[in-house]
């Protein structure tokens, strides 16, 4: 992660056997190859994710502060660890291509998490929940196209990024919930609290 971080996506053996103060032969009898290491280093990317998501996901707060702080979650990762978010999305570790796609899986495990909570919430207001799978979709590839172009151009800070973002998901929660009948407040916790838990990624 150090090498990656100082060198980039295009970062080779030499300096990550090097950082890690030990010989090519021997990061070699631990990783089988570049793709090898690929994988752990996309696993390990999860984990710090996930770690800061889920908290903020699960939140007993109210629904704005709620989706802000998941948000900020997700991109302060991004934020803190560019070149291997870069890395992932390119599916190459210097420039060898990599077969496993770590963020799409995140992606399915997160949106799955995310429908079934949406799914809940809606069932609790007695509103058909069959939106509640597309919607998750719609929304983590929202988020994560909005990561691309932010992580390329960093045309605003990650701070307005994340408030245009949760203005943009409460309207669209606030504007169904009042076609079917719901006012939520924006800043009351929901007398229904659900949380999510996703399952451990593949090891591929």
């Amino acid at each position: 992660m150090r090498a990656l971080a100082d060198h980039g996506p295009e970062v080779g053996m030499d300096h990550i056997a090097a950082e890690a103060g030990v010989t090519k032969p021997v990061l070699y009898r631990h990783f089988a190859d570049k793709a090898d290491l690929f994988v752990a280093l996309g696993h390990r990317g999860t984990e710090i994710l996930f770690d800061r998501l889920i908290p903020a996901m699960n939140n007993e707060e109210a629904p704005v502060p709620r989706i802000r702080k998941s948000l900020d979650a997700f991109f302060s990762t991004v934020e803190e660890h560019p070149h291997l978010y870069r890395m992932l999305l390119r599916r190459n570790l210097a420039n060898r291509p990599v077969e496993q796609d770590i963020v799409a899986e995140d992606k399915e495990l997160i949106a799955q998490a995310l429908s079934t909570l949406l799914g809940d919430y809606l069932r609790a207001m007695d509103i058909d929940s069959g939106a509640a799978e597309p919607w998750a979709h719609g929304i983590v590839g929202m988020v994560q196209n909005v990561s691309e172009w932010w992580l390329d151009r960093r045309t605003m800070s990650r701070e307005s990024v994340v408030e245009y973002l949760t203005q943009i998901i409460w309207s669209a929660i606030d504007g169904f919930t009042r076609a079917h009948g719901t006012t939520l407040d924006p800043n009351k916790p929901l007398e229904l609290n659900r949380v999510v838990k996703l399952p451990q990624p593949s090891a591929g």
